[in-house]
């Protein structure tokens, strides 16, 4: 005799099964209400029903007889075919859910994506799907929709607002995880609704939790006046930008802007730490609607930051011709701050071509990038903000395949003189680095910080001296290599404050150093044996001696006899000098920047990087 019992307490909602009945075991006996739960009771064996003790309606306690099997000499009824006959169809619910995840696709959207490839230009899955790995994006929130219930249908919400107009999730770029947002401009022009508001802030503490590097597509129209389901006066206790905001310096942010771009999404947009743009792109901190609010006067958005305006301002620091190049650009970008799973295949060119960089013509200017070009890996350097104060060049590039950021003077703008925008761009780049733990080379080639009435109203005072601040709070690794000229303040800058800071301070053959221009050192220095000759020639006959002299005396060579410098090398052994340094340095800066704790990002070397 088997006694049947359950574990839990509950109601008898269906007996399926009659007193005497012959069942076989696994057979389905009664139905058992327990916590709004329906339980079925099985057979544990076969036999004869015995005793039925548990009616319709009856509530039951744990452990309580239901009924009793006896054994029984005549068979049990077969159990039913479990085979299915026909392949099961697809349940409601999964084809409804099936259906709402279409209509947030492009596929989905047939006039939407249409109208978007018309102007010649992605939808904003094209661009993730091209920016991420193979099937490696997994997105949140993409059943939102607007909140503007009040004024329209699901149906139509559902159609036109899917996703809330930003599309965003975890992903991998280059085999390493990532967190991708891009606004949708087919969705309310890209604006910045309640709900997505919801979704960055999601993001935006996940992003901080795990460390994830960001890349936000930031093309549209910033905030969103027609939402109603919600109780907005203001909105300004909108978290969006202060937790975007606190991510700078604990992961690299890229932002990427094709087309309009304006007020709260410039705003993400200006905290990256690099911002790539195509040449249709307008960014602006108001679009034309606020500036005619404002009372500034009607404007086309074209005409509000075009990209010729922002290339040259510094707002953008690479332009791209296209999307593609863009998406390209920002992995490309990522790539320098993730470690590789293998060694990357590298190739250089012939060292021997660095010997011929500078002119053998003292006075003759060059390109500091023939030298950058050279001394990297083939095709791995990218600059930033080329024409942007153009006297300074930053550029991130790999030396086989170790990722370091350069700051370069140029000869060819100003004599390489550091004035206050070359001096921010550097100090600025300074940051960069030491944020995500980048080593630095400097390329020296400057007469020193430039002066004069003109440049003293630019706060030059101010400006250059961000260059000794940050320089001196730099801890990731970093050389100095003297191409030509070093003189005065500006060398010591392009030093990180003094020639004894870094890791090594070396010089070319051609280099030639001072405490300030050697012409400009000999008027002051013997002005009173200048003056003393009265015929204008020799006076100068006399000068270009002293001169020469001051040159002789100032040569690398002399000056790294007195041990003011750390050496003097063949430029053809300046590629190989600086991998010393990164593989002397490598298990220091490992520890550095290892996580101060099992779990969480580590602590970020600086609290912020400056976003100018």
């Amino acid at each position: 005799m088997t006694k049947v019992t359950v574990p839990y307490a509950g109601t008898v909602v269906r007996v399926l099964v009659a007193p005497d009945a012959l069942v076989h075991e696994g057979q389905e006996l009664l139905v058992i209400e327990s916590m709004k739960m329906e339980q079925v009771v099985t057979a544990p064996s076969a036999g004869l029903i015995d005793s039925l003790h548990a009616d319709v309606g009856a509530t039951i306690a744990a452990g309580e007889v239901l009924l009793t099997i006896a054994p029984s000499a005549a068979p049990p009824p077969s159990p039913a075919s479990t085979a299915p006959a026909t392949p099961p169809s697809v349940r409601p619910e999964l084809a409804e859910l099936r259906q709402r995840v279409h209509q947030t696709t492009d596929a989905g959207r047939p006039e939407a994506t249409a109208r978007r490839h018309a102007k010649g230009r992605r939808t904003a899955r094209e661009n993730i799907e091209d920016l991420v790995d193979p099937g490696s994006f997994e997105e949140y929130g993409a059943l939102v929709v607007a909140a503007q219930r009040a004024r329209r249908s699901m149906d139509d919400l559902i159609e036109r607002t899917p996703a809330d107009g930003l599309v965003a999730g975890l992903a991998r770029v280059n085999g390493h995880p990532c967190a991708v947002l891009s606004y949708d401009y087919t969705v309310l022009a890209g604006t910045q609704g309640q709900v997505n508001h919801k979704k960055k802030d999601r993001l935006f503490q996940l992003i901080e939790r795990l460390a994830l590097p960001v890349v936000l597509f930031a093309e549209g129209g910033g905030g969103r006046p027609g939402d109603t389901d919600m109780a907005v006066v203001t909105g300004l206790e909108t978290e969006a930008f202060a937790l975007f905001g606190a991510l700078s310096a604990q992961v690299p942010l890229v932002g990427v802007v094709s087309g309009r771009c304006f007020a709260g999404n410039a705003a993400l947009l200006g905290c990256c730490d690099v911002i790539i743009a195509t040449p249709d792109a307008n960014i602006g901190m108001g679009g034309p609607a606020m500036i005619e609010g404002g009372g500034l006067g009607a404007f086309d958005p074209d005409d509000v930051g075009p990209a010729s305006v922002q290339v040259a301002n510094g707002v953008i620091d690479v332009l791209a011709p296209d999307e593609p190049s863009a998406v390209a650009l920002a992995k490309q970008y990522l790539s320098y701050f993730q470690p590789p799973s293998l060694p990357p295949p590298w190739t250089c060119a012939d060292q021997a071509l660095l010997r011929d960089v500078v002119p053998p013509d003292r006075r003759r200017a060059y390109d500091t990038r023939d030298a950058l070009e050279l001394l990297a890996d083939t095709g791995s350097v990218l600059e930033l903000r080329p024409e942007f104060s153009p006297g300074m060049i930053t550029a991130l590039a790999t030396l086989e395949g170790h990722p370091v950021g350069v700051i370069a003077n140029n000869p060819m703008h100003l004599a390489g003189a550091i004035d206050a925008t070359n001096a921010d761009k550097a100090a600025r780049f300074m940051q960069l680095c030491e944020a995500h733990a980048l080593p630095i080379v400097f390329l020296c080639d400057t007469p020193g910080f430039m002066v004069g009435p003109d440049a003293e109203e630019t706060a030059l005072v101010r400006h250059v001296s961000r260059m000794f601040v940050t320089g001196a709070s730099l801890t990731v690794p970093f050389c100095t290599v003297i191409l030509r000229k070093g003189y005065g303040l500006g060398a010591q800058a392009m030093a990180g404050g003094s020639f004894r800071r870094p890791i090594f301070t070396v010089a070319w053959p051609t280099g030639e150093l001072g405490g300030m221009g050697l012409e400009g050192a000999v008027r002051l220095g013997f002005r009173r044996e200048l003056d003393a000759i009265a015929d204008e020639a020799e006076r100068e006959t006399a000068f270009q001696s002293m001169v020469e002299r001051a040159y002789e005396h100032g040569k690398a060579l002399n000056v790294a006899v007195h041990f003011e410098i750390d050496d003097v090398i063949d430029p053809a052994h300046t590629r190989a000098r600086i991998l010393h340094m990164l593989a002397a340095t490598a298990s220091a800066a490992s520890a550095a920047s290892a996580p101060s704790s099992s779990a969480g990002p580590r602590r970020p070397r600086r609290p912020f990087v400056d976003t100018w």
